[in-house]
């Protein structure tokens, strides 16, 4: 019977396309990874991996392995779900990943109520941008992400997560205060003239803010680039930039910002995103139904 460790490497090489992104995320040597990798082959007796460059690619045999530890994988996380739901008491961990202003908004309320319905779970959560975070989540590095998806830019697409909306809220233009102002501003068309500050290149929120300044025809001057939405709204407040600022950033702080309907009136989603064999889990479900009465409130 071929080692179940190997053939885990050799799927970890497959998601995550190099021998030492293998190493650094399962804490090994990347001489440690290739090394059990040579043995795996030996075992099969087929060549799995060839060189390309300074990178070795899968063979076809490897991918046929690769798609079966898959299977493996499901089976044993589905097998594990229904023990802990054949428990008294709901135990377990549940790894979350969330971007920030969900972070913000959301998880205080939901990690009190987790600790206090279900003090036996342990709820972690990290920081990620959202299109890393799924692709992060169907690699099993979490076991849950609340991710976002802009008007027009498709969230992407991973097989074996299951998929549900939490919340929706509006995307507004961000003024500055009349009063600290550079210019007189009271529409996008008007924002021309504004310095402005966006997310990364790559992020959604900057694909969609630049689409819509350019439907409304111009090409906004990015002078201020960060992924952290607080550092928008400090320059927004100050009167040094204007921003396209979903409702969520502001949820449950008062602002000095002129905050602007869209003519389209466009609407983020807010939802969460598990795989689909870990769904059984009785702290993961209970985690996802008290984040979802958190978000409703």
């Amino acid at each position: 019977m071929l080692e179940i460790r190997r053939l885990i490497l050799l799927r970890e090489l497959a998601v995550r396309g190099t021998l030492a992104a293998v190493a650094e995320a399962l804490n090994f040597t990347p001489s440690a990874v290739s090394q059990q990798l040579s043995l795996l082959e030996k075992e099969t007796g087929t060549q799995l991996l060839r060189k390309s460059g300074r990178r070795v690619q899968l063979t076809p045999q490897a991918l046929v392995l690769v798609d079966s530890v898959g299977e493996v994988l499901d089976t044993l996380e589905r097998a594990e779900a229904r023990l802990q739901a054949a428990a008294t008491r709901v135990t377990g961990r549940v790894r979350v990943a969330v971007f920030q202003s969900a972070a913000l908004a959301f998880m205080p309320a939901t990690l009190r109520s987790m600790a206090s319905a279900h003090p036996d779970v342990r709820v972690e959560m990290v920081q990620r941008e959202p299109e890393e975070a799924l692709r992060e989540t169907w690699a099993r590095d979490f076991d849950m992400v609340i991710a976002e998806q802009y008007p027009a830019h498709a969230a992407p697409h991973h097989p074996g997560l299951d998929r549900r909306d939490l919340t929706t809220d509006a995307i507004r233009l961000a003024l500055p205060p009349t009063s600290l102002s550079l210019h007189p501003v009271d529409s996008l068309d008007t924002a021309r003239h504004m310095p402005w500050v966006m997310e990364p290149r790559g992020a959604a929120s900057r694909h969609f803010a630049e689409q819509a300044c350019r439907r409304a025809g111009f090409e906004p001057d990015v002078r201020y680039e960060t992924a952290d939405l607080q550092a928008h709204m400090r320059l927004v407040e100050s009167g040094n930039a204007v921003a396209l600022i979903p409702d969520l950033v502001w949820a449950g702080r008062p602002t000095s910002c002129r905050l602007l309907d869209l003519d389209e009136l466009p609407r983020r989603t807010i939802f969460t995103a598990q795989r689909t064999a870990g769904a059984a889990s009785p702290a993961a479900r209970a985690f996802r139904e008290i984040l979802s009465r958190a978000a409703a409130s």
